[in-house]
């Protein structure tokens, strides 16, 4: 029996598909002890992880090794003065290390925050400040500590510097450290109504949000892990998320222990096919998950026979019929779409038990209550577009794995659950037989590459730059990254649109912002599109016509 059936009732269909599932655990879970440590205790040889980099290394992680090294971690975390309530960014790529990092943090009841290497200094200012992180543990390579060092200094935060792997220049070694550390580690009180995730989601009209989830988050992801990408027992699932983004929570630790699946870790910085299509045949990966840009890559590229591989699943995207088609063709497999937020866990799915239609999100997940509204709060019918909201639980509660707040806007949370249901700002349909597709945003976030970016950070840059009187960012298709970002510039009357413009904007604006934020097109254009309050009509820009470069 897997650890996940001590925490939930599930009713299943003769065809193994999820009719009904009913979560219970006590007030006081806690992943680290009541996962990690129990599996560790009954099975301790049990594989947990899979790691492997680009040169070569390798190393194969029990969960009696991720018990004891998240122990060390949290001895040493704790003799520093981490605690219950202490708020510890982690920037450590695909590191091994922040798997037992993670993991000591929940058990200290410290909350973790999550953060790409691919932010820029003025992004970890934001975060850092927004935060009042207590310590940071980050990557020693590419030059990320120079950064965070110097960004918690400009941030005015006092907090602890900590590396993993090598030294740093004002850093601290966590590796050198746990390795010198005690594996023994009393249980300390926490509670599961406590924050234990801080993830910063983009925005269109401000800074990114800090979403706040609690220790009973990971529960939520039995159903992403075994429904929805159909991890396995004693299997090898591979998320290609980094441990920056979201998608590694749903992917990469909870669900997939919960299920008793391993973890297939693969640290690299540049996305290359054959690699990771060689990865998937040389450990035997049995599950994968990855956003359709990887996809369109593997089809592009040409895919590999993958005797191992069972399932397949995506999402962060739209995903191209022609993708869905060529993968099945190559692979046998369909591609199992699904759809959530940072916000949320997995809203619906192609989930096991069904046939998977092609394009579609699939079916609500019976986790949850799902609608589709129009403006008016009220529901829409088959076949019209309406606005995905959740509702609250059967007993009038927030349902588990839906965030509990944002961090210090409680006005902000109010709004997103104005008139008693979470709004997600997603338009969809539903066809006769139950399916969703997805139709896009309500406000103008921008999904390329299979990351999420909020127009207002680029234009932001843009208006620093001396050229641009007026500006506005969309995503607009792309065969490659789904959408690509595409800004629109109001030029001052003394200078004139060229091509030469348009490359000096978008070096100016690229050398500042992180590469999945770039700017890959420019539009000179006279004037913006607006409404009668002022505001610029983004759908209009997209079909403004363009004004003549040297003219």
């Amino acid at each position: 029996m897997s650890i996940y059936q001590r925490y939930c009732q599930e009713v299943l269909s003769p065809r193994g598909e999820l009719k009904r599932i009913q979560l219970h655990y006590p007030d006081n879970f806690n992943f680290g002890y009541d996962v990690v440590d129990a599996i560790a205790a009954e099975t301790p040889e049990k594989t947990a992880m899979v790691w492997c980099d680009t040169e070569g290394r390798e190393r194969i992680f029990s969960f009696r090794e991720v018990s004891a090294h998240s122990n060390r971690m949290a001895n040493v975390f704790s003799a520093a003065g981490i605690r219950r309530g202490s708020r510890v960014m982690l920037v450590l790529k695909r590191h091994w290390e922040y798997w037992f990092a993670v993991v000591a943090l929940h058990k200290l009841g410290a909350t973790t925050i999550p953060a790409t290497h691919m932010l820029t200094q003025e992004d970890y200012v934001y975060r850092l400040r927004s935060a009042r992180a207590d310590a940071i543990v980050c990557t020693a390579q590419g030059g990320v500590p120079e950064k965070l060092g110097t960004a918690a200094r400009t941030a005015g935060v006092e907090c602890l510097l900590w590396t993993v792997g090598r030294e740093a220049p004002g850093f601290r070694n966590l590796t050198a450290e746990a390795a010198q550390a005690s594996q023994i580690w009393q249980r300390v009180p926490t509670k599961v109504t406590d924050p234990m995730l801080i993830y910063f989601t983009s925005g269109t009209t401000g800074y990114p949000k800090g979403v706040i989830h609690d220790f009973s988050y990971p529960l939520a992801h039995i159903v992403t892990a075994k429904y929805w990408q159909q991890a396995e027992e004693d299997g090898l699932h591979f998320t290609v998320a980094e441990t920056g983004w979201a998608k590694a929570s749903w992917g990469k630790i909870y669900g997939q222990w919960l299920v008793g699946s391993a973890v297939m870790v693969y640290d690299f910085d540049n996305f290359e096919p054959k690699q990771l299509c060689a990865v998937i045949n040389r450990y035997g990966v049995t599950s994968f998950c990855a956003p359709p840009t990887v996809y369109r890559y593997l089809v592009r590229k040409g895919i590999p026979h993958m005797p191992s591989l069972r399932h397949a699943s995506t999402a962060g995207e739209l995903l191209s019929p022609e993708v869905f088609r060529k993968f099945q063709q190559r692979t046998g497999l369909p591609l199992c779409e699904g759809y959530g937020q940072t916000e949320t866990t997995l809203l619906m799915a192609n989930f096991r038990g069904q046939t998977p239609v092609e394009g579609s999100m699939g079916r609500i997940s019976p986790q949850y209550r799902v609608a589709l509204v129009d403006r008016q709060g009220r529901p829409v019918a088959p076949g019209q577009l309406g606005e995905v909201v959740i509702l609250p639980g059967e007993d009038g509660q927030r349902p588990v794995g839906i965030f509990s707040g944002y961090l210090d806007n409680p006005r902000q949370y109010r709004h997103a659950w104005r008139g008693g249901v979470y709004h997600t700002g997603d338009s969809a349909y539903m066809d006769e037989n139950g399916n969703f597709w997805f139709h896009g945003r309500f406000d103008d976030i921008i999904k390329t590459g299979g990351y999420r970016v909020g127009p207002y950070e680029v234009e932001n840059v843009l208006m620093e730059h001396p050229a641009v009187v007026e500006c506005s960012v969309v995503g607009v298709p792309d065969a490659l990254r789904g959408q690509a970002i595409k800004a629109f510039v109001v030029l001052p009357g003394s200078r004139t649109p060229s091509a030469e413009l348009e490359k000096e904007i978008k070096d100016f604006c690229n050398s500042r912002l992180a590469e999945y934020k770039w700017i890959r097109m420019v539009e000179f254009v006279r004037e913006m599109p607006k409404t009668i309050s002022g505001k610029i009509r983004k759908t209009e820009l997209r079909k403004a016509d363009p004004l003549p470069q040297g003219q």
